[in-house]
């Protein structure tokens, strides 16, 4: 956004709109109230073969109000900040509550685990880009992938973000915690090769603080290096192999553990890892650390969706799964205590090995190094798996040719049990933090 863009209102306001969502919630009755005010705005440039492709900009608000009339809940939101506005919302979830069937599990957590202080986490870090500087950083990326390789001979775009936002969440057990966060963004998309000889790929950069964003030159020349690397692709003949999970999608890995682990799955009974806490589910050497309190992390946050306070702690020590990820209402329905983990996870850091990506590579010998999957072919009822895939085919450690039109299958349960290795290759773009990793086999479907 220009220099002399700003949020339109004070924080101090949102603060007030939240606790007079919560007077007019107890006034009409309601046993319990949270209320969940935020603003953002941002603005996003986008340019393909030097020519400005889009300019966007975004403004919005909004109000959620969650209300209870003993175990009823009701739901309703509005992007109206007037008096008037708020008053018919917390009427409108109201008279949802009324009609919902009664559940003992719905309540707002208990006040002894909401969070009592909001630490400055550095998570706000504006970035006064303006269109201008936008566009060329943007022309720049893309100028640096055609610079790179004679054969990148056309191009998806390349783009730059950056996103602001507050947000002010509270509740009638007297907890109300917020603060302002941001998110930038830069990334570059090719194509390589001529006719019908043609390949795409793709990189990114992504950071709260924008002076931490990889150089927007280095972003483009990853995206055409990669892009290359894979013409000539063919097909590999079907078996069993060991496979090699690039860094940014052995972090999808780990997102299909948390999926498994997380309450909503477990309480329906629709995880492969139903009462498996406490069990061995991942090599011994496997440690995955929760640190929601990293500074300008990705995934930090003070409390989650239920304003509980969130915590460091361990997932996965030696191999065994230590906690499940819980919000206040699933751990009631499982008869257990809130993780903080309504929202989702927070910074989770599974612990580097000492092999770097050729390390990993020469360990595996022969097998399949991936670094594209397609589709969303995943059971998390019994972790069946299998998606399509790109990547390289390695022998004897080294990478011996690009390889497409592939599908790569096992299950969740043994591919976790059977991970060889993490890398130290760790690529920080989210919530989930790890290196490549290493499975034993899995099935390759191809020729």
């Amino acid at each position: 956004m220009p220099e002399t863009a700003a949020f339109s209102y004070p924080f101090a306001t949102l603060q007030q709109l939240a606790e007079d969502v919560l007077k007019h919630a107890r006034a009409n009755g309601a046993t319990a109230c949270e209320v969940d005010v935020s603003e953002g705005f941002g603005q996003s440039v986008g340019v393909r073969c030097n020519e400005v492709e889009t300019i966007e900009f975004n403004r919005d608000k909004g109000v959620g109000i969650t209300v209870y009339a003993g175990q009823r809940k009701g739901y309703a939101s509005t992007s109206d900040f007037s008096a008037q506005a708020l008053r018919e919302t917390v009427e409108a979830a109201l008279n949802i509550a009324r009609y919902t069937a009664v559940d003992d599990c719905a309540g707002l957590a208990e006040a002894a685990l909401m969070a009592k202080d909001c630490p400055d986490l550095d998570l706000f870090h504006p970035w006064a880009l303006s269109v201008e500087d936008a566009i060329d950083t943007a022309r720049r990326c893309e100028q640096a992938a055609f610079d790179a390789s004679p054969q990148v001979s056309n191009s998806e775009g390349a783009s730059v973000s950056t996103q602001q936002g507050q947000f002010v969440s509270a509740n009638s057990l007297g907890f109300m915690g917020g603060y302002p966060t941001s998110r930038h963004y830069i990334s570059c998309s090719v194509i390589a090769g001529e006719q019908d000889a043609m390949q795409r790929d793709d990189w990114y950069t992504t950071h709260r603080d924008a002076a931490q964003l990889d150089d927007p030159q280095r972003v483009g020349r990853i995206a055409a290096e990669r892009a290359v690397a894979r013409l000539g692709g063919r097909k590999v003949k079907t078996g069993e192999f060991p496979v090699l999970l690039e860094s940014p999608l052995a972090a999808g890995l780990i997102g299909s553990l948390v999926h498994a682990a997380s309450g909503g799955a477990l309480y329906r009974k629709s995880s492969f890892l139903l009462d498996h806490l406490g069990k061995r589910v991942m090599p011994e050497f496997v440690q995955i650390s929760e640190r929601p309190h990293i500074n300008c992390g990705l995934g930090s946050a003070s409390f989650d969706s239920d304003g509980v306070a969130t915590r460091d702690r361990e997932v996965v020590s030696d191999g065994i799964l230590q906690g499940y990820f819980l919000s206040t209402y699933s751990a009631r329905k499982l008869g257990m205590q809130t993780t903080g983990n309504a929202g989702g996870s927070h910074n989770l850091i599974v612990q580097p090995g000492a092999h770097d990506l050729d390390a990993l590579l020469a360990l595996m010998g022969r097998g399949l190094f991936v670094t594209e999957l397609l589709g969303h072919g995943i059971n998390y009822v019994t972790g069946d798996y299998s998606r399509g895939a790109a990547g390289y085919w390695v022998e004897n450690g080294k990478i011996a040719y690009p390889v497409e039109e592939i599908t790569i299958a096992g299950n969740l349960k043994a591919m976790l049990a059977g991970i060889v290795a993490v890398g130290r290759d760790v690529q920080v773009r989210g919530s989930k933090q790890t290196g490549s990793i290493l499975l034993d086999r899995m099935t390759i479907a191809g020729e």
